[in-house]
């Protein structure tokens, strides 16, 4: 098997992924990820926009895909805070006040500073994506 490159599996590519980042940012990345995914096992993960990526993977009825209704949450790295990025997390009633932000595109924003504030939201962000699962057009 000389020179021959194996394909990592998208969930593989999120790993290397995270693993670049470095301690303690690939810590708190992993955990917001085995979250993420511990809520249902119709989440699948890829790398999308250069950032670990969170979708809805079930079946869904015909959509435009600039509508961008398959794409749960996208995890971005931005000085020193990690930011989840909801493209359509408008459509989610906000009752815990975890969803940050009025984007005129629907885009809502969670913030986290380190693994203490992502376990004290885990709970809050657990319920933001069974809302979010909750509303998918099937």
């Amino acid at each position: 098997m000389h020179g021959k490159k194996i394909k990592l599996s998208a969930s593989e590519m999120v790993t290397e992924h995270i693993q670049k980042l470095g301690k303690p940012y690939s810590d708190t990345i992993e955990t917001i990820r085995q979250i993420i995914l511990s809520v249902d096992k119709e989440i699948g993960e890829q790398i999308k926009w250069n950032s670990p990526s969170f979708f809805y993977k079930g079946v869904m009825k015909t959509f435009d895909p600039k509508e961008y209704k398959r794409d749960i949450v996208v995890v971005n790295f931005r000085k020193n805070k990690i930011l989840l990025v909801f493209p359509t997390g408008a459509i989610i009633n906000n009752k815990s006040g975890l969803l940050e932000g009025d984007y005129k595109d629907g885009r809502r924003l969670v913030n986290f500073t380190d693994l203490n504030d992502v376990k004290a939201k885990e709970k809050a962000l657990k319920n933001v994506l069974r809302q979010w699962l909750n509303l998918v057009e099937k």
